[in-house]
């Protein structure tokens, strides 16, 4: 079972997703479309494109563990899956991380070059070769080389500011921050048998922590605990199980005579946009800071966005639209690297865009086009079979 709403709204997210992480190499760029920084109680359109990603993730747990249940997997299989899988997302986000904090004077092949490295690792590790065009002989052997070199980046890395650091978890990056949510909210979902009432309690509890962690009540995670904060401070992993609950409702109330999934889905998230508005005055809206108004607001627009594709595109069929941008809804790890190598390569050959090209609306509409382009080789790259699968 596959909803094409939620393939279109993941690949809606991640055309934005590269398009505004492209902001940096422009200039002008309005401040509504940029991220607040961590002291503002603002919401800019950039602090909206994570939180909806997480949602996405949500929505699409309860389809993929049935798929795998469907195909005999065990609960214990399937957990393993999860596991290896988060754990993956975990490496990756670290290794992107620490590349942001990297001395370049320090390391001897400097931050570049580093930097292109980590990306073809990861590529080398994680995309899907048994259905690639390469001979099962060498996939062993083209992934072990992927391990090597990410080895050898650990062992030359440096950073900080003056070069006397290794790495670190920090904030886990992107992708580790999803890890995380990912890895709770399936593990949860899956021993729970999919239940909705568990996963209500969870993402109430969930809400409850990432009040917690913004009252006089706070509690500082330090040390091995600090490992798990993502978890502990609640605001991350409940976008995600908001999604869990959103696909979980859907289908429970789908074929009713009154569409009480959709009534439900526009109430929730009406409830959610109130709570974070009505809120504000109190931990102001920060993703920075990930407070509980932050959450609520875009809790609220993933519901409702939900809604509105799974009219359009499940229900009254329009999907045509969406063709154009649905390599990034399929290959979404792929999309996601390939500027990981192209921003690097840029460095390298020195390649200098004219100014008017990164300047105010021009810029913007460039970056753009940018982003579509990347979905477009994406696309390329998953007709010849190349695409990475944790």
């Amino acid at each position: 079972m596959r909803f094409a709403s939620i393939d279109i709204l993941r690949a809606i997210t991640m055309v934005l997703m590269i398009w505004v992480n492209d902001f940096w190499t422009l200039t002008n760029v309005p401040k509504w479309l940029k991220h607040a920084n961590s002291v503002e109680d603002y919401l800019g359109f950039s602090d909206i494109i994570f939180p909806l990603f997480l949602f996405i993730v949500g929505l699409s747990i309860p389809l993929a563990i049935k798929n795998r249940t469907d195909k005999g997997y065990s609960n214990i299989s399937i957990s393993k899956h999860i596991v290896v899988r988060s754990i993956s997302l975990l490496i990756i986000g670290v290794y992107m991380v620490n590349y942001e904090t990297a001395h370049d004077e320090s390391i001897f092949i400097g931050k570049t070059y580093w930097t292109l490295l980590m990306a073809f690792a990861v590529v080398l590790i994680w995309i899907d070769w048994k259905k690639s065009p390469i001979k099962s002989y060498w996939h062993p052997y083209i992934q072990f080389l992927g391990f090597i070199i990410l080895i050898f980046l650990a062992f030359i890395y440096k950073g900080g500011e003056n070069g006397s650091l290794w790495m670190t978890t920090q904030w886990w990056g992107i992708l580790g921050l999803i890890g995380w949510a990912y890895l709770l909210n399936s593990l949860v979902y899956v021993f729970s048998k999919g239940s909705l009432l568990i996963m209500s309690l969870l993402w109430l509890l969930l809400i409850s922590l990432s009040i917690l962690n913004h009252s006089e009540m706070s509690i500082e995670f330090t040390g091995f605990s600090g490992y798990f904060s993502t978890i502990l401070t609640g605001t991350i992993p409940a976008f995600t199980t908001a999604g869990v609950v959103a696909t979980l409702i859907f289908k429970k109330f789908q074929k009713t005579v009154i569409k009480w999934s959709y009534l439900s889905l526009i109430f929730l998230g009406i409830i959610n946009l109130i709570f974070g508005l009505a809120t504000r005055p109190i931990w102001g809206i920060s993703k920075i800071q990930g407070t509980p108004s932050w959450l609520g607001i875009c809790t609220g627009i993933g519901f409702l966005m939900f809604a509105l594709l799974y009219y359009i595109a499940d229900e009254k069929k329009h999907t045509n639209w969406a063709k154009i941008i649905a390599p990034a809804g399929t290959a979404t790890l792929t999309c996601y690297m390939i500027p990981y190598f192209i921003y690097p390569l840029r460095t390298i050959t020195e390649i200098r865009i004219p100014e008017i090209l990164t300047n105010n609306q021009i810029g913007l509409l460039m970056s753009f086009i940018f982003a579509l382009l990347v979905v477009i080789f994406t696309g390329l790259l998953e007709k010849k079979r190349f695409k990475l699968k944790l």
